[in-house]
């Protein structure tokens, strides 16, 4: 069951060790999430660039709301924010 009611999209690859996080930590949280791998699909980089402004990978997105890397999204876990963002 999945506790996002929000669309969450990652712009990943395969290799990427930030990628595997955030992938473990979204499927541990049992989040559905729709995962867009630039490595498979090149078109995409300059779309997930365009809509994040960075050309690193991940690049996280809850419905509209740019969540930024791995990083980013596991400070809004420990602060307790990211459930509320999944949720809204």
């Amino acid at each position: 069951m999945s506790i996002a009611t929000t669309k969450v999209i990652m712009y990943s690859t395969a290799a990427c060790p930030y990628c595997v996080m955030a992938r473990k930590l979204l499927s541990r949280k049992g989040v559905a999430f729709e995962d867009i791998r630039v490595d498979q699909h090149p078109e995409q980089r300059p779309i997930m660039e365009r809509r994040a402004g960075r050309t690193s990978v991940p690049q996280i997105f809850i419905g509209e709301v740019h969540v930024g890397g791995f990083t980013d999204m596991q400070a809004l876990d420990q602060q307790g924010e990211l459930d509320k963002l999944l949720a809204s």
